[in-house]
């Protein structure tokens, strides 16, 4: 039996619903064609009302936070774009942790100071990074050591199952956090991020500001903050390297083995590719995992570049680099 609902009772449900909105504009690689439909979302009533309604139509949805660590074709994506503006943030303090519960929609950098001013320490490391809370509890955003896994109690989330829908929370270890990964980025968009509950301590606004800074100038000394990117593009490689001969041509490589951990853009820049070019897309020259838009870059532009590195690399150690961010369109 089909559905008696069109994208004009959609119109009606919700009036702010806009079209031909450039993704562009709502991405941190500013690269991007429209997406079909676009809609801000502020609560939990509207996303259901919203979710209930595409499934009626039979509309494909992508829901957005920040959009960083995303790459959108110049297509665009024929169907809507649901942005999630949940910005809720409360305090307590028990059983010696300061308990925060926050909207997935709230930006990390002004999380960051709402943790500041109320003197909850464990998220510094977040303080610069680009994106929402949302978005970094889907990709278990992490850096410096820490990862959004080390923090979160619980995620509240919208459960689509078909055409049932419901609220429901995750436990921490329900997560399946991994490197890069949780439940949240392996089923998406069946599963939706509302609000997280950050388990944090009580630190000096003193220590706090200064790690807080600390992070920052790590950054903007060792990261290309001046042009448009998505952070790291791929995931650093977890497996040793064991060529005698790589050995004793790359003697950082013992170390990176023993850690368990090889730096993405160790491995890029010591495959030749630091400053590639293809269109306005560069391997940046001031960290080579960052991939930057020099101005009107492509998404085409960037997906050549990422399967250029990607083939220099396994040419050179015999790895396969695998992409940290997601592709829309």
């Amino acid at each position: 039996m089909t559905s008696s609902k069109t994208i004009k009772d959609f119109k009606k449900e919700f009036p702010s619903l806009k079209e031909k909105v450039l993704l562009k504009d709502h991405t941190t690689w500013r690269i991007g064609g429209p997406a079909k439909y676009f809609l801000e979302v502020q609560n939990k009533n509207d996303l259901e009302k919203a979710i209930g309604l595409v499934k009626e139509i039979n509309l494909p949805f992508f829901v957005l936070g920040g959009g960083s660590n995303i790459l959108v074709s110049e297509k665009g994506f024929n169907g809507l774009v649901i942005k999630i503006k949940f910005l809720d943030f409360e305090t307590k303090e028990e059983g010696g942790k300061i308990k925060v519960l926050v909207g997935a929609g709230l930006p990390l950098n002004l999380l960051s100071v709402k943790l500041l001013e109320n003197k909850a320490s464990g998220m510094e490391w977040s303080s610069s990074i680009p994106g929402t809370l949302g978005g970094a509890v889907f990709g278990n955003a992490g850096a410096f050591g820490p990862s959004m896994a080390d923090s979160v109690e619980w995620v509240e989330v919208f459960e689509i199952k078909n055409k049932k829908f419901q609220f429901k929370k995750y436990q921490n270890k329900e997560c399946q956090f991994a490197y890069r990964s949780s439940i949240f980025k392996k089923k998406a968009p069946a599963i939706i991020i509302i609000s997280v509950l950050l388990s944090l301590i009580k630190g000096s606004a003193e220590a706090i500001e200064a790690k807080m800074k600390e992070c920052a100038d790590y950054r903007m000394a060792r990261h290309p903050l001046n042009f448009p990117s998505a952070g790291s593009v791929f995931k650093n490689h977890s497996k040793a390297i064991k060529n005698k001969s790589l050995l004793l041509q790359f003697p950082d490589l013992a170390g990176f083995n023993k850690k368990g951990d090889i730096p993405a853009g160790w491995l890029i820049a010591n495959s030749g590719l630091t400053g590639k070019k293809i269109g306005n897309a560069q391997i940046s020259e001031k960290h080579s995992n960052f991939f930057v838009n020099l101005g009107n870059a492509k998404a085409k532009d960037i997906r050549a570049l990422i399967k250029f590195a990607q083939k220099k690399v396994k040419k050179v150690f015999g790895v396969e680099l695998k992409e940290e961010i997601i592709y829309l369109g």
